[in-house]
């Protein structure tokens, strides 16, 4: 009989919509042929800790990998492991991801973990699920975190593991209509991971520690197959390529656009203003030809000044943002960018700056979409913007139970940060600029709104957004909230 392991995914930022846990499909892979594998997700199961027990003892499981984001999968990760860790003390429990990558001694110092595993994780936890069924030493596991005693323990990182020498996902282990939602991009949209890191070094960003500014792709070849397997076998007409920058390199890119063209896939990649701003036309016609509508871009800031603090955007900083949504226009292709507010050491000045900056962006290419966060500390050595924070008074949680409270998963989703500049004056400021611009210009991410909605948003908004008077905007919040108006920062597509 095989040894059974568990997989468990927490519950996701967005509520009523599963996204494929492509992490856990990710360490399954590595797994699959020697091992049993059940993936346990939160998103689907009302009581996930008691799912995992009874599985569990059903399989006499010895090992549950988990994989945790910062905010809701935080929050619900923490309580979940101590209830299971509590009920079978000799299952060990292994996290990996973003935020134990970023917080491992606080993650192993508390009683529910047994394990981190930073970084890419997939040869690491390998070695980890052969070490504990079949016998070895934990010291021989790359890039492990692990407690002998009082002593924490932090073994060498694993060599970096090219993507195309990992196995695929093993979409089989999943319910896979369960995660073909319907958005602005289809009826069935799947989603893949095509590349993982990037090799740029932005200072409020957190991946920079976990990716060590490498970047990893999958071939355009690989990248094609996998796209057209989900169309084939699960009807897939839309795609999230949910890599942390997609478009690092123009000849992978155009390739994959040549291999998606009449495919009739419409399709969403994330990549960098500046990166795409020296992409040659021809590169551009294919890429829409192939079905992309929407880039997401960090455009983060309007100031100039602000983004050399960020280390971000090369040296032609705003002037690039202007005419990136103005090409992509050309093409019919959306804008959609992302701007970090309320940045140290005038985070009120930034605000002002970046809104002013917004409304050029929005007289170029009225299609732009617009994500708006509040600036929140990353922990990420040498960052000139979170040494500002520090002296500001700003600090890290120091448990993971601090971590998971109310206060923190908001903080991580940056959207009230609680940091000690950004008080209710300035949340509010950006809050009710947000509320009127996204009257003003309703997404086109929400396919429930229709035009008439649409044409009565923007005529309560109207003389608002002319007069740039944003303060109190209670007549939009009402009927945005009655219409159940979605942002894709807080609800995906």
């Amino acid at each position: 009989m095989r040894a059974t392991v568990l997989l468990y995914n927490p519950v996701s930022t967005s509520p009523g919509k599963q996204r494929l846990p492509m992490s856990l499909l990710a360490l399954a892979a590595m797994i699959a042929e020697d091992y049993d594998v059940e993936i346990i997700d939160g998103n689907l199961i009302a009581d996930p800790a008691a799912h995992i027990v009874e599985r569990a003892r059903a399989t006499r499981a010895r090992l549950l990998g988990v994989t945790v984001m910062p905010g809701p999968q935080l929050r619900q990760a923490v309580p979940v492991c101590r209830q299971v860790k509590a009920a079978l003390p000799d299952l060990a429990i292994v996290w990996g991801g973003y935020f134990p990558s970023n917080h491992a001694e606080v993650v192993i110092a508390s009683a529910c973990v047994d394990y981190v595993i930073v970084g890419q994780g997939e040869t690491a936890f390998r070695k980890l699920v052969d070490v504990l069924h079949s016998g070895g030493a934990l010291d021989d596991v790359p890039s492990l975190v692990h407690q002998r005693g009082d002593t924490v323990l932090v073994n060498p990182r694993a060599p970096f593991a090219p993507l195309n020498n990992l196995p695929r996902y093993p979409y089989d282990r999943v319910h896979m209509p369960d995660y073909l939602g319907k958005s602005y991009l289809g009826q069935r949209v799947g989603a893949h991971h095509t590349s993982w890191g990037c090799p740029f070094a932005c200072n409020f960003c957190a991946v920079v520690p976990l990716a060590k500014q490498r970047w990893l792709a999958e071939s355009a070849d690989r990248v094609i197959a996998v796209t057209r397997f989900l169309k084939e076998r699960y009807g897939v007409d839309g795609m999230e390529y949910h890599d942390m920058d997609f478009f690092v390199s123009e000849r992978r890119s155009e390739a994959i656009a040549e291999g998606l063209i009449g495919q009739e896939i419409r399709w969403w990649g994330l990549g960098r203003v500046d990166t795409l701003m020296t992409y040659r036309d021809a590169t551009f016609a294919k890429l829409a030809k192939s079905g992309v509508k929407m880039i997401f871009m960090g455009a983060e800031s309007g100031s100039d000044e602000t983004l050399k603090l960020m280390n971000k955007g090369g040296s032609s900083g705003t002037s690039q943002t202007l005419a990136i949504v103005e090409r992509m226009k050309h093409y019919g292709i959306v804008p959609e960018l992302s701007f970090v507010l309320g940045n140290p050491p005038d985070p009120v000045a930034d605000i002002e700056q970046t809104i002013t900056f917004i409304r050029k962006v929005k007289a170029i290419n009225p299609a732009t979409e617009l994500i708006l966060y509040l600036y929140t500390p990353t922990p990420q050595e040498g960052s000139l913007l979170l040494d500002e924070a520090v002296k500001l008074g700003f600090r890290f949680p120091q448990t993971l139970e601090e971590w998971a409270g109310a206060a923190w998963a908001e903080k991580s989703l940056r959207r009230n940060p609680g940091t000690p500049w950004s008080k209710d004056p300035v949340r509010r400021k950006i809050r009710d600029f947000e509320t009127v611009i996204n009257a003003f210009y309703p997404t086109v991410t929400d396919v429930r709104l229709h035009g008439t909605m649409r044409r009565l948003l923007q005529a309560l908004s109207g003389w608002r957004y002319r007069l740039a008077f944003y303060s109190r905007p209670y007549e939009l919040k009402l009927l945005q909230r009655m219409v159940q108006y979605r942002r894709p920062e807080t609800m995906g597509f």
